[in-house]
């Protein structure tokens, strides 16, 4: 076990790893024809990482950037990204992780809320960038992400004169919040090194070596998954990040077996999409030991082992807590949700709405921390410029996660829905997400989203958002087919009582569904969907 305590500033954590591991490779980007950067694939190693930070911290340095300035870098996914990353780091700057799906609003946003200087970006989205600065009363400067030939331009405040160490902010990770607009997670360095020691030393089926280990993350590295875990843990054990433009699952075996990726880490929607594709020869070629993997569907879980030979180890963690939770060893049920166990530095209790612990197998609120006596190190410092939303969070120094989950007697936790995506049907609360999941293995369907709609006499109703497998079979006789197919598998007051087929699902970059972009603001979700309620009343009584 490692202890956090032992380390400084992530910077310092790089530079210790490099004297170790210099010539052994620390990033890999697999090649991808016809993309705008290395088409061909590139690797560095941490001799090569060093001297491409020393140049980018340089360039930072000679400008006058230091402690409370904050550089903005929409980058889509760049390997450069990192180097700049550690550059800033290095002089105590800030970095703001910009989304590449955000258009002017949104970046507009993010670049004043941030109070960002500095904005970089790549060529394609200069003019993005000057849009969304273009409204604001104190714009950052805006320079091109590659261009590191012409001066940086000086920031507009002095630096703060400070001690750079672990409480030393590293940077603002902004989410993905389902209303409103997003939160200014404030990183630091020892929220970074948190959250990668807690992968790094949970052992069991996620043993990870030194120097040795090559992980996978298709998740963008504006993403608390890439940013916070992955890169990290790599840089505290001197292993090889392997990561492209986003997840192909065309390439996905080619990549990971090319790679000789040892590990990978993705969203529980990989999983699904992986078997879907016909079998291959590939699907064991590899040299992959675990998935690390948040949001498994379990009826997915063990045809998905049993056919790729490697053990898919459900997880749970927020861009807030510094800390992931997985069930990385053995019973570990994965016919449910279930996702760890408490440890040290990972506190969890489960409770009611009036904030008392409930029995175990009782649904209830995730409460965690990292210890009664230090009950916030290493989580995120805060919303940034939001105390209000800060205290919302932190209420008897636990912090309230906002999703559902059990507790059973062995200490095993397990996932029951977001608060927001339980639906109340008749005084009977269902999840989303297991409407989702009993769905989502239906043949025709592709993808599928679950919601709750207004109904008049029985408060709420499920709603399915489907992505037909083929679209000529987006009819009512195959939505009337589906809730009969549910409602064979389950309680007939989950089945959804209407059906809407839609082209595609709005995403997240982690691939995770937008539900509140679903359907536009005012919009009756079921103005043009089938109204199959009555469907559910013969189905019940057929089966």
């Amino acid at each position: 076990m490692i202890d956090p305590s032992v380390f400084g500033t992530l910077y310092e954590t790089l530079c210790a790893t490099v004297g170790r591991f210099g010539e052994r490779a620390a990033y890999v980007v697999p090649p991808m024809a016809g993309r705008a950067y290395h088409p061909g694939g590139v690797s560095y190693t941490w001799d090569d990482t060093a001297r491409e930070v020393a140049i980018r911290r340089r360039w930072y340095e000679a400008a006058g950037y230091g402690p409370g300035h904050r550089i903005a870098i929409l980058f889509e996914q760049r390997l450069e990204f990192v180097f700049h990353l550690f550059a800033l780091n290095a002089l105590g700057a800030s970095v703001v992780p910009l989304n590449p799906e955000h258009r002017a609003d949104e970046l507009g946003y993010v670049l004043g809320h941030s109070g960002a200087t500095l904005a970089l970006g790549i060529a394609s989205r200069l003019a993005d960038l000057h849009d969304a600065a273009r409204e604001l009363a104190t714009p950052p400067a805006i320079r091109a992400f590659d261009d590191l030939t012409s001066d940086a331009p000086a920031p507009r405040t002095r630096k703060r004169d400070e001690a750079l160490g672990p409480a030393t902010e590293t940077g603002i990770l902004y989410t993905s919040g389902t209303t409103g607009r997003p939160k200014g997670c404030v990183l630091t360095n020892d929220y970074l090194h948190h959250f990668g020691l807690s992968l790094v030393n949970r052992g069991g089926l996620l043993a990870l070596g030194e120097g040795v280990d090559r992980l996978y993350n298709p998740l963008p590295l504006h993403h608390a998954n890439a940013l916070s875990i992955s890169l990290p843990a790599c840089v505290i054990t001197g292993n090889a990040l392997v990561f492209p433009d986003r997840f192909h699952a065309s390439t996905f075996w080619d990549d990971t077996i090319d790679c000789g990726v040892t590990a990978v880490q993705f969203q529980g929607v990989i999983p699904n999409i992986l078997m879907k594709l016909p079998p291959s020869p590939r699907d064991r070629a590899h040299t992959i030991r675990f998935a690390l993997c948040a949001g498994i569907e379990p009826s997915n879980h063990a045809p998905f082992e049993e056919r790729f030979g490697f053990p898919l180890v459900e997880m749970w963690a927020m861009s807030e807590t510094g800390r992931l939770i997985a069930a990385h060893e053995e019973p570990r049920m994965i016919d449910t949700r279930a996702f760890g166990r408490a440890y040290p530095g990972f506190d969890a209790r489960v409770v009611n709405a009036d904030g008392a612990d409930v029995p175990d197998g009782t649904p209830g609120e995730f409460l965690v921390r990292n210890s009664a006596a230090e009950p916030r190190r290493g989580f995120c410092a805060g919303y940034l410029d939001n105390p209000e939303a800060t205290a919302a969070v932190w209420r008897d120094e636990w912090f309230h996660t906002g999703d559902i989950v059990t507790r059973d007697a062995s200490g095993m936790f397990a996932f029951v829905e977001r608060a927001s995506n339980i639906i109340r049907r008749s005084g009977e609360n269902i999840a989303a997400a297991e409407v989702e999941a009993l769905l989502i293995s239906h043949p025709d369907v592709r993808q599928v989203s679950v919601i709750a709609v207004p109904d008049e006499l029985r408060e709420e109703e499920v709603m399915a958002c489907f992505v037909a497998s083929d679209p000529a079979r987006a009819t009512l006789d195959v939505a009337r087919d589906l809730v009969t197919w549910c409602v064979a598998r389950a309680a007939a007051f989950k089945a959804p009582g209407w059906v809407v087929f839609l082209e595609s699902l709005p995403t997240t970059s982690s691939q995770k569904v937008r539900k509140v972009q679903l359907f536009a603001r005012g919009v009756d979700p079921r103005t043009d969907a089938h109204d199959v309620r009555a469907e559910k009343g013969r189905a019940k009584v057929a089966r």
